[in-house]
């Protein structure tokens, strides 16, 4: 008896089984008719989709291979940002963490920022000191600088204006002070023999990130004309988007900048769906074709203005603060340097790296220095190979 329940439950199992399985395939047959109609009407449009994709595909793959053959003679400059008012949130000093990066780590450059609320928190009243020194700094050791300038700028919440100006009125309000301030910014810094450009509004058309409140391209065109009337000799750089589209970093549109920057992100949190890590899977020939397909259309190259080298951490967590094991899951010293030469593998030769702070905080905060020694025997490898 024992022995016939046995055999019967076996064979109710292999009938669920062999049940699943009919569905499965069912389920499979279904979505097939879907990709491939049944009509052949359907299969010939089904066909030439397909093929489509597959022509495009190959398209941008000999553009981004003509891209990198044509650059890879050409040195490769990698340098970092550089944000004081973020290394005073991660507890570490500026003026030691920026002395720190220009003369151990040693890069070919050094993006900076020009906030318009701390530069001129009272309106009329400018304050220098913070922008000097770094300037200073960079003079003595010859590292180029990439000025970023207007309303917009690196790290949140991306549009740093005063407390006096709200941007949400009509941009004639207050884009008279806007210009006045950044006249004064670039008066003082353009005969600086480190300057090497100007970052002008930061991702400016990105209206999904970030807390601001204008984004009508005239206004970027009319910074644009102002920048090349007061300094005309000093490359003016354009960042358009980010991996949010997969049409980022081909330039449209005026104004034409003398160079346009893209933003690099490999490994985030997704907070929407899965709640987990993601990673990108872009091939770095991807980002090729973006800047061979702009260079044959435009004239113009494009830069990498922030290769992502810092932890994105989940909801609830803090960079400055989190459990090392927590931050290391989206960046640990083996994926920077794998970062690096994803980076040198698009064949774009200025390279910008995203969190250089972070790295000196976790060497002296959190005697964690893999990171920041990592970046250094990179830096110092590129500086040698180049390419």
């Amino acid at each position: 008896m024992g022995k016939t329940i046995k055999r019967n439950h076996k064979q109710h199992l292999s009938n669920s089984k062999k049940k699943q399985v009919y569905s499965l395939k069912h389920e499979l047959k279904e979505f097939a008719t879907i990709l491939v109609p049944s009509s052949r009407l359907g299969r010939v449009i089904g066909s030439i989709i397909a093929g489509g994709v597959v022509f495009c595909l190959a398209l941008m793959f000999v553009v981004a291979r003509w891209y990198i053959v044509t650059n890879q003679n050409k040195p490769l400059e990698v340098g970092v940002t550089f944000v004081p008012n973020y290394a005073r949130y991660l507890g570490v000093d500026p003026k030691e963490t920026f002395e720190a990066i220009i003369n151990d780590l040693d890069v070919d450059r050094v993006r900076l920022v020009s906030y318009w609320k701390d530069i001129e928190p009272v309106e009329g009243q400018f304050n220098f000191d913070d922008l000097d020194w770094q300037f200073n700094l960079a003079e003595k050791h010859g590292t180029k600088v990439s000025l970023a300038i207007g309303m917009r700028q690196p790290r949140w919440p991306e549009c740093h204006e005063p407390d006096w100006i709200d941007a949400s009125k009509p941009r004639s309000e207050w884009q008279p002070a806007l210009e006045k301030f950044m006249s004064a910014v670039i008066n003082r810094y353009k005969d600086s023999p480190a300057l090497d450009s100007y970052q002008l509004e930061n991702e400016y058309f990105l209206e999904i990130f970030g807390e601001c409140k204008n984004f009508d391209r005239q206004r970027l065109v009319e910074e644009y004309d102002l920048v090349k009337r007061l300094d005309s000799n000093t490359k003016v750089i354009i960042s358009r988007s980010n991996n949010w589209t997969i049409f980022s970093g081909f330039p449209t549109g005026d104004p034409r900048a003398d160079e346009f920057g893209i933003s690099v992100y490999k490994r985030v949190w997704d907070r929407t769906f899965t709640k987990r890590y993601f990673e990108y899977p872009i091939p770095a020939w991807f980002y090729s074709s973006l800047a061979g397909g702009g260079k044959i259309f435009t004239g113009k190259d494009l830069m990498i203005h922030e290769l992502q080298a810092e932890a994105w951490t989940p909801d609830g967590y803090e960079i400055k603060d989190a459990p090392v094991e927590e931050l290391y899951k989206s960046m640990n010293p083996s994926r920077l340097k794998n970062r690096i030469k994803y980076a040198a593998d698009t064949g774009m030769r200025t390279v910008d790296l995203w969190g250089a702070e972070w790295w000196y905080q976790m060497k002296v905060n959190r005697n964690e220095p893999g990171l920041w020694d990592t970046a250094k025997q990179e830096l110092a490898y590129w500086k040698i190979h180049k390419n």
